[in-house]
C-alpha cells in the first residue's frame, strides 16, 4: 500500500510528486535500527523539515525501535544554535549534511555516539572530525529509492574521500553504461537502484515514470525495475562505491568531459580547506571554466597559487579551476545542503589574486592588460598579473595573439606568450624583441651600403 507521497525537485528543479510503498519504509526503519542499534532511551533529532524525505528517515526510526524522536525550532537551527541543541537535548543519533557538519563545533557531545552524513558528497576532513570519538556513516539515496540505498561505515584515519558503500538490506545496486551494460571496477558507470526500496512512480506523471523506472534486465521477477538515479559512480577495487557527481552537472571543456565532482574531491584533499564546491562559469558562448569557491579551516586559508600547483600535481589542465573564490562559508538551502545558485558570481571584482595589483605602465603594458580583460573578461588587469592564473587556457592565448598582433603590427609566436605570461614580462620582451630588431635593420642596411659602395669601385690593379 501506498505509505506517503512526497514532492522533490531533485537535480532538474522540475517539482514531482514520488510515490512511496510501506514494504520500503518498513525496510528503512529496520536497517537503520539494526546498522545503528537503536534502543529505547536514544535520542535522535528531527533535523529535517517535513517537506524532505530525511524526515522519514529520522522520524520513523526512533519511533519504531522506541527512542525519542526530539523536534526542535527551524529558526534555532538556522541561527546556529545546533551544537547547543545537541548538547542539552542529549542527542545520541544525528543525521546532517557534510556542509553543516563542517560548520558545527563537534566537541563537548557525551551523548552522542552515532553521526550520520548524508545529502551531499562528504571530505574526508569533516570524517576526521567528527568520526574520532563516535561511530561514523555516510549515507546515499535518492527520494525514489524510500531515502537511502546504500551506507558505508568510515574510519576517521583515512584521508581518503568516503565511499557511499554498499546496499543497504533488500536493496540492489548496478552501475551502468549508456548502453545499460555493466561497468568494470573503475569506470564511471550511471547507478541504478532495484529492490524493495523502490517507489511506484512519479504521481500523476506516467511518461517521467517510465523513463525513470526501467525494466530490470537482471531479475527473473515479473515487473522488477530498476530506477535510473542520474548519479555518475564507480566501484572502487574493494567494491565499495564512489560518488562522482550528476550526470546532469557533467561539463565539456576544450573538447574533455569532466566532471566537478571529482575535481571536488581533489580540492577537499588539501588539508587547510575545510569544503569546496566546483561549478561552470560561462563568460562568452562556448568559453566553459571551472570556478572554485573554497572555505578554509580556521587561520590557515591557502595561497590561491598554492591551491593551483596542488590541483595542476593532481589533475590534468583542463581540470583545474581557473578561478577560486575564499568564502566564510557555503550558502545552504532549506534542507542544509549547498545552495549552488546562491554561490556569488565571479564577476572579476571578487576574484582574489596572489600578488598585490601593480597599475601597468602607458604604452605597451596598458595594451596588453586591456586585451587581456577582454579575452579573459576579468577587471582591472596588473602588470605582474599571470595569464594562466586569471584563468587563460590555451584557445584563449591564440585571441591574445590575433589581438596583439592586430594592435602592434608584428607577428607573436604562441611561445612567446606561453614562456612570458605576465604583462610586464610580454611587455619588456617584446619592447627588447623591438630594439634587437631595430638593431639588426639597421646593421643590415649598413652591410648593404658597404657592398654597393664596394661594387661601384673600380677594381684594383695588380702591381
Amino acid at each position: 500500500n501506498l505509505a506517503y507521497v512526497i514532492y522533490t525537485s531533485g537535480s532538474t528543479g522540475q517539482p514531482k510528486g514520488v510515490m512511496l510503498e510501506h514494504r520500503g519504509l518498513c525496510n528503512l526503519a529496520a536497517f537503520q535500527a539494526s546498522a545503528f542499534q537503536t534502543r529505547p532511551g536514544d535520542h535522535v533529532l528531527q533535523f529535517a523539515n517535513q517537506g524532505f524525505d530525511a524526515s522519514v528517515w529520522e522520524c520513523f526510526m526512533a519511533l519504531a525501535a522506541g527512542a525519542t524522536l526530539c523536534l526542535c525550532d527551524t529558526a534555532s537551527l538556522r541561527a546556529g544554535q545546533l551544537h547547543n541543541i545537541l548538547k542539552e537535548r542529549r542527542i545520541s543519533i544525528v543525521t546532517l549534511p557534510p556542509s553543516v557538519l563542517a560548520a558545527t563545533p563537534h566537541d563537548d557531545l557525551a551523548a552522542l555516539r552515532t553521526v550520520v552524513a548524508a545529502g551531499e558528497a562528504c571530505p574526508p576532513q569533516v570524517v576526521a572530525r567528527w568520526g574520532a570519538e563516535r561511530r561514523f556513516f555516510n549515507a546515499y539515496g535518492p527520494t525514489e529509492s524510500t531515502v537511502c540505498a546504500s551506507m558505508a561505515p568510515c574510519d576517521p584515519a583515512d584521508e581518503e574521500a568516503p565511499s557511499i558503500g554498499r546496499p543497504i538490506e533488500n536493496t540492489e545496486l548496478y552501475i551502468l553504461d549508456r548502453y545499460a551494460n555493466p561497468v568494470p571496477v573503475g569506470v564511471p558507470g550511471e547507478l541504478h537502484i532495484g529492490g524493495r526500496c523502490l517507489a511506484r512512480g512519479y504521481q500523476g506523471r506516467p511518461d517521467l515514470t517510465a523513463e525513470k523506472f526501467i525494466p530490470h534486465a537482471f531479475s527473473a521477477e515479473p515487473g522488477a525495475r530498476l530506477y535510473k538515479t542520474g548519479d555518475l559512480v564507480r566501484y572502487r577495487a574493494d567494491g565499495n562505491i564512489e560518488f562522482l557527481g550528476r550526470i546532469d552537472h557533467q561539463l565539456k571543456i576544450r573538447g574533455f568531459r569532466v566532471e566537478p565532482g571529482e575535481v571536488e574531491a581533489c580540492l577537499r584533499q588539501h588539508p587547510l580547506l575545510q569544503e569546496a564546491v566546483v561549478v561552470a562559469h560561462v563568460p562568452l558562448p562556448g568559453d566553459v571554466r571551472l570556478v572554485a569557491y573554497i572555505v578554509a579551516r580556521e587561520g590557515a586559508a591557502p595561497s590561491f597559487g598554492e591551491l593551483r600547483r596542488f590541483m595542476r600535481e593532481r589533475l590534468p589542465d583542463y581540470m583545474v579551476p581557473s578561478t577560486y573564490i575564499a568564502l566564510d562559508k557555503l550558502p545552504l538551502n532549506a534542507s542544509g545542503k549547498v545552495d549552488r545558485r546562491a554561490l556569488p558570481a565571479p564577476d572579476g571584482q571578487r576574484v582574489q589574486r596572489d600578488v598585490a595589483h601593480v597599475k601597468p605602465r602607458e604604452g605597451l603594458e596598458s595594451t596588453i592588460a586591456g586585451i587581456w580583460e577582454d579575452v579573459l573578461q576579468v577587471k582591472k588587469v596588473g602588470a605582474q598579473d599571470n595569464f594562466f592564473d586569471l584563468g587563460g587556457h590555451s584557445l584563449l592565448l591564440l585571441k591574445v595573439k590575433q589581438r596583439l598582433e592586430a594592435a602592434l603590427g608584428q607577428e607573436i609566436s604562441v611561445i612567446t606568450l606561453f614562456r612570458h605570461p605576465t604583462v610586464q614580462q610580454l611587455a619588456q620582451h617584446l619592447e627588447d624583441s623591438t630594439r634587437t630588431d631595430a638593431l639588426q635593420s639597421g646593421r643590415s642596411r649598413a652591410e648593404k651600403q658597404m657592398m654597393a659602395q664596394r661594387q661601384r669601385q673600380p677594381p684594383r690593379r695588380k702591381p
